[in-house]
C-alpha cells in the first residue's frame, strides 16, 4: 500500500483525470484544507455520528456537517457513508484518517520540541511496558533521569506486548520497553536490543524448598504456583522450561499480574513462582525470597526498545532511550546495585 500522501494524491489525480479537470491537489489543499476540519472528521468517526461528535466538540451539528463537506469538496471524494447506525469512513476517509493521525502526532512532537528548547527540564514522555518491567528496569531508568530532570513527568502505560503495539501504532505512547515480539512482523516498527533477561524459580525464605541445594524441575510440578497469565513473558518462559523437561505446564494455584501480590504470597512460604532476575536489582525490601537451585536452565528473554519508523522522536524520548542503553550496559556487566535474593 502506498504511504498516505502518495495514496491520496494518486486517487485524487485519477479522479480528476477521469473528470477531465486539471490536477492541482497541492494548491487546493494548501488553500482550503483546515486542521480544524480534519480534527472534526476524526471526532465524527470516533464518536460514530455527527450529533455525538457535536456534543463532544461542544458545537452545533451544522458546523460539523460544514467541516465534513469542506473536506469532501477539497478532495473531490466522499469521506463518510451515512446509515441508520451513524457514519462509517469510506476507503478515502480511512486513508485521510491515517494521514490525520500522523499529522496531529507530528504537531504534538513539534510542540514538545519547542517546549524542550525553551526549557529542557520540563515535559512528558509516555513509555509502554509490562508490569514486571515497570517495577524493575523502567523504574531504574526513571530514577536515573529524575536526578537530572526532576520536573519531567514519566507516564507509564502497562499492558502486554500486543496491546502495547496497538498503542504505539496509534501514537499514544512514545516508545515501548518490551521483549522482542518475534511472532509479529511489522515493517513500521524499529527494535533496538538492550539486554537478555534471565529468569529463576523463586520461593519464600520460609519454604522448605529454600533449604534444598539441588532440585529437579519435575519435583515442583504439583507445588502451588503463583503465576501471571500464560500469554505473558513469564508464562512463556515457564512453558518453555517445563516443555524442555518433557513436563506439562504447572497448574497455577493463583494467577495474577500483580508483582506485589505474587511477592506477598511467596513470603508466606506456601507458594513458588518465576521472576526475571533483573527485578531483584531494583525492588528493595527484606530478604524474604530465595532463588531455588533448580537444575533446568530457563530461557533468556531479550528486552529492547520498540519505536515507530519514520516518526520523529521527541527530545525526552531520546533521553529516555539513551538512559536505557546506559542502564542496560550496567546490567550486562553486573554493576547495578539493589536488592538481591540470596
Amino acid at each position: 500500500m502506498l504511504p498516505f500522501r502518495e495514496n491520496a494524491i494518486f486517487r485524487y489525480e485519477h479522479y480528476r483525470s477521469v473528470m477531465g479537470e486539471p490536477m492541482q491537489l497541492s494548491d487546493r489543499i494548501g488553500r482550503r484544507m483546515k486542521l480544524h476540519d480534519l480534527h472534526v472528521l476524526m471526532a465524527v468517526v470516533q464518536a460514530g455520528s455527527m450529533s455525538k461528535a457535536a456534543a463532544v466538540l461542544n458545537t452545533g451539528q451544522s458546523a460539523i456537517s460544514r467541516s465534513i463537506a469542506e473536506l469532501e469538496h477539497t478532495f473531490g471524494v466522499r469521506l463518510l457513508d451515512r446509515n441508520r447506525q451513524g457514519v462509517q469512513p469510506t476507503e478515502y476517509g480511512r486513508a485521510l484518517l491515517d494521514g490525520g493521525t500522523a499529522v496531529f502526532d507530528d504537531l504534538r512532537q513539534t510542540v514538545r520540541n519547542i517546549e524542550f528548547l525553551a526549557d529542557p527540564t520540563v515535559g512528558e514522555v509516555v513509555v509502554g511496558c509490562n508490569h514486571v518491567l515497570a517495577s524493575s528496569f523502567v523504574s531504574g531508568v526513571v530514577v536515573r533521569l529524575r536526578r537530572r530532570f526532576p520536573r519531567v513527568v514519566f507516564r507509564l502505560t502497562t499492558e502486554y506486548v500486543p496491546s502495547l503495539l496497538r498503542e504505539l501504532l496509534a501514537r499514544n505512547v512514545d516508545l515501548l520497553v518490551a521483549r522482542r515480539p518475534d511472532l509479529i512482523v511489522d515493517e513500521r516498527l524499529d527494535y533496538e536490543f538492550l539486554f537478555d533477561d534471565s529468569y529463576s524459580i523463586v520461593a519464600g525464605a520460609k519454604s522448605p524448598w529454600a533449604r534444598r541445594r539441588r532440585i529437579e524441575l519435575a519435583e515442583l510440578v504439583d507445588e502451588p504456583w503463583v503465576l501471571p497469565p500464560p500469554g505473558s513473558a513469564t508464562g512463556s518462559v515457564t512453558a518453555a522450561a517445563f516443555r524442555a523437561s518433557g513436563l506439562d505446564y504447572p497448574r497455577a494455584a493463583v494467577i495474577t499480574d500483580s508483582i506485589e501480590g505474587r511477592k506477598s504470597l511467596l513470603a508466606t512460604g506456601s507458594f513458588i513462582s518465576i521472576f526475571p532476575d533483573s527485578i531483584w536489582r531494583f525492588c528493595s525490601g527484606p530478604p524474604d525470597f530465595k532463588i531455588l537451585a533448580v537444575k533446568q536452565p530457563l530461557t533468556l528473554v531479550p528486552v529492547g526498545v520498540i519505536t515507530l519508523k519514520n516518526r520523529t522522536t521527541s527530545p525526552l524520548a531520546g533521553l529516555f532511550i539513551s538512559a536505557a542503553r546506559e542502564l542496560a550496559k550496567h546490567l550486562t556487566k553486573g554493576k547495578s546495585g539493589g536488592h538481591k535474593v540470596g
